[in-house]
């Protein structure tokens, strides 16, 4: 479940994704107003999803050298969460309903993967991707959060997940727009945990892109052959990581040479 090398490696952590993506789709396809037997069909497909995490869950606990350490680990406490509406009777409706927004948490175990999937080698790319899914899965959590109290109280302002998402992006930007108001107390403290959230968190993600940005301007990617390291400053002949003199120098020098 850990290895990302191997082929079965590979389509396991593959199929874990399909199902976290796919599951999440579900949640925001019951939001739009669909045929009953549709929304008897979905149900079905995550509840048999919920089942795989269980087992998931189950197995990486099998698996684990520390099983304590293991219970109380991040990962861990995300993959509970996501199983958590298996136990209906020990859990109320509503409550089932807002966790199970917390599924899209379970990607970030998967953060390296989908890096090796898309092949994203450079530093300045790997930051990018990692502000990009902070920025969806914080979006997608709260928008699910706040259609999920809004809707039950405020049905024509909060109709679908599009509200939602509208209202979470105008509201973390502090665009603040004003044309959506949520009228419940857990509304209103969504929202302020959402204005927090945008003052607090993008501004430093974008900020820490910028900085890699202007630092990968004064750096060449070229490979060693020693240790594979790729980011080097432009006059640099040896690799920092290692020692191992940079091909591309050398070129360089017998060039001069014969010159």
């Amino acid at each position: 479940m850990e290895d990302i090398e191997t082929p079965i490696g590979k389509a396991i952590n593959f199929i874990l994704l399909f199902l976290i993506l796919f599951s999440s789709a579900i949640f925001v396809a019951e939001t739009y107003p669909i045929p009953e037997n549709i929304f008897i069909i979905l149900e079905l497909i995550n509840d048999a999803i919920l089942v795989f995490f269980a087992v998931e869950y189950l197995l990486r606990f099998w698996c684990a050298d520390q099983k304590i350490k293991f219970v109380f680990s991040f990962f861990s406490i995300i993959d509970l969460l996501a199983i958590l509406p298996i136990f209906p009777g020990f859990l109320e409706l509503s409550f089932i309903r807002i966790i199970r927004w917390f599924r899209i948490l379970k990607l970030i175990r998967f953060l390296k993967f989908k890096i090796y999937i898309f092949r994203i080698s450079t530093e300045d790319g790997v930051i990018f991707a990692r502000i990009l899914f902070t920025l969806f899965t914080i979006i997608f959590i709260f928008s699910g959060l706040i259609y999920q109290v809004e809707h039950r109280v405020n049905p024509e302002s909060f109709k679908n997940f599009l509200d939602a998402v509208y209202f979470s992006v105008v509201t973390m930007t502090t665009v603040g727009f004003g044309d959506l108001i949520p009228i419940s107390e857990s509304g209103r403290l969504l929202t302020v945990l959402m204005i927090l959230t945008g003052i607090s968190l993008i501004p430093s993600q974008l900020g820490d892109l910028i900085k890699q940005l202007i630092k990968t301007t004064k750096n060449i990617e070229k490979s060693c052959s020693g240790c594979g390291f790729s980011i080097h400053d432009i006059d640099a002949k040896f690799c920092k990581i290692c020692g191992t003199e940079l091909g591309i120098f050398k070129i360089n020098n017998v060039s001069e040479k014969k010159q």
